[in-house]
């Protein structure tokens, strides 16, 4: 027996790029390995960012749970209150425009929440670094609250929801 070397040649495509953080093995079968190289320091960096991720996630989760019509009880103790505030900041240049400006604030003040649930939750769920699409979570976040609002302003107009205890004003559209 010959200890005589083996030689193989192996076919790399012009795309293959490895990174810092990769190293490339050569198997006996030919084929090649990479692998991700993690230092102690990237991966506590990792985890920090992880979990400060998360806490982000859970922070506005639990806002955007509080403004979204999600939760069952908050349009008498926060929305609604926000949406007052609204018509009424907007009242205070044109008087007649107040009952428009309460529903806007009420609008925006649901669709707030739900872009935040949105975001929450994709920072508590998401593992790897995705990017984001902004445009899509306003997107979907407004066709939602815009849906929510007009079934509520269409409750309220049909006299199903009465609001005349919260909101004493007469109201002709």
């Amino acid at each position: 027996m010959t200890n005589q070397p083996v030689t193989k040649t192996i076919e790399i495509h012009k795309n293959l790029y490895i990174n810092d953080s990769e190293s490339a093995t050569l198997a006996l079968d030919g084929s090649l390995q990479i692998t991700e190289n993690a230092t102690k320091s990237q991966s506590n960096n990792g985890n920090k960012t992880g979990i400060l991720q998360k806490l982000k996630g859970g922070i506005l989760l639990v806002v955007g749970y509080l403004l979204s019509p999600l939760c069952w009880w908050n349009d008498l103790i926060i929305n609604l209150p926000i949406a007052y505030g609204f018509g009424y900041v907007v009242s205070l240049w044109r008087s007649e425009w107040f009952f428009g400006a309460a529903i806007a604030g009420y609008w925006l003040s649901n669709l707030v929440g739900i872009v935040l649930v949105q975001m929450g939750t994709k920072d508590i769920l998401q593992t790897t670094a995705k990017k984001r699409s902004f445009k899509h979570e306003i997107f979907s976040g407004v066709l939602t609250s815009t849906a929510y609002t007009a079934i509520i302003v269409a409750l309220v107009y049909f006299h199903v929801l009465d609001l005349s205890a919260i909101l004493p004003i007469e109201v002709q559209l």
